[in-house]
């Protein structure tokens, strides 16, 4: 199979810990360690990235996501080029609007996700670029703002799942993170990435994020973490797969008591809507069908249980073939 392997770590456990993954992705052949940045939920992403890239050797890192919110886009640009610097050229920034899992915790909203996005990636490029930037738009203000050692061709994914935030992915960005994308959706979704790119002549890479479940005990270790990206989804997807508004609210009344209470009330056949799931080779079968019909340049497991993230990632490897 023809495509790079990638890990996003959720940094739960210990710095050490993402560590130790990271270094475990890195002999097992992965070429990519993105890692969450979920505010409160886990440890700091800059801290846990800078830990990861003294590590390794080859892994190309980054926030797999950050968000335009709980970081000003200034912040955002300078822990990057700083990140790229020590990594000697590893760095990579993955942007995205964020989700109820980072934001709400910290007391923020969805406010104008479109533009703050659009603004943050913006502002990055051109100081990425070593422009010296003034900007007062939507939600991004900048004033004679300058980075004097970033690496100008440092990369900018986009993850997304409306249609304008995946148009603009495909405009402006170097490759778009479709992430726990449901699956009757993925084609529009590559639609309307390469449809934008197109228009202005770009050619962003895609990577396919989401989790791989190869019996019970790793349908139960990813139902904590579909709490959150159910209720995230839009309204006609949960009217699709028949998660009802009592259904939503119980999920989100959960929440406050831990994702693991919250696990309770997310239905297996929810979850199938979103994942790979079988034996290890109907596994393999559809990531490949999928790689080809979609041109994939990148398969992206999540990390979302610490206790099986080893065997997993050996699991995935053979799958991916790396």
């Amino acid at each position: 199979m023809i495509v790079n392997g990638a890990i996003n770590i959720m940094p739960e456990e210990s710095v050490s810990r993402a560590v130790d993954l990271a270094a475990a992705a890195e002999d097992l052949g992965y070429s990519r360690c993105w890692v969450y940045d979920e505010g409160l939920a886990s440890r700091d992403v800059y801290v846990t990235l800078t830990a990861i890239a003294l590590a390794t050797n080859e892994l190309v890192i980054g926030p797999g996501i950050t968000n335009p919110y709980t970081r000003h886009a200034g912040s955002t640009a300078a822990a990057i080029a700083t990140l790229d610097e020590l990594s000697d050229g590893r760095a990579l920034l993955g942007m995205g609007a964020g989700g109820s899992l980072t934001l709400h915790p910290m007391g923020y909203t969805w406010q104008h996700p479109l533009a703050s996005v659009r603004e943050t990636i913006d502002a990055c490029r051109r100081l990425f670029q070593g422009e010296t930037v003034t900007c007062e738009g939507r939600e991004v203000a900048l004033n004679q703002a300058s980075i004097g050692y970033a690496r100008t061709s440092t990369e900018i994914w986009l993850a997304g799942r409306g249609p304008k935030m995946l148009a603009l992915g495909g405009k402006a960005c170097d490759g778009v993170m479709l992430d726990f994308i449901y699956k009757p959706r993925l084609a529009g979704s590559v639609e309307h990435v390469r449809g934008a790119a197109a228009a202005v002549g770009n050619q962003p890479r895609l990577s396919y994020s989401t989790a791989v479940i190869t019996d019970e005990q790793a349908m139960a270790r990813v139902k904590p973490h579909m709490t959150y990206r159910l209720v995230d989804s839009p309204a006609d997807v949960k009217a699709e797969i028949g998660l009802s508004e009592t259904d939503e609210k119980a999920i989100r009344n959960a929440m406050n008591d831990g994702l693991e209470a919250a696990a309770e009330f997310v239905r297996e056949e929810w979850v199938h809507h979103f994942v790979i799931a079988g034996n290890e080779e109907e596994c393999k079968t559809e990531i490949a069908d999928l790689v080809e019909q979609f041109d994939l340049a990148e398969f992206l497991l999540p990390l979302l249980d610490d206790q099986s993230a080893v065997p997993l990632m050996a699991t995935v490897a053979r799958v991916l073939e790396l």
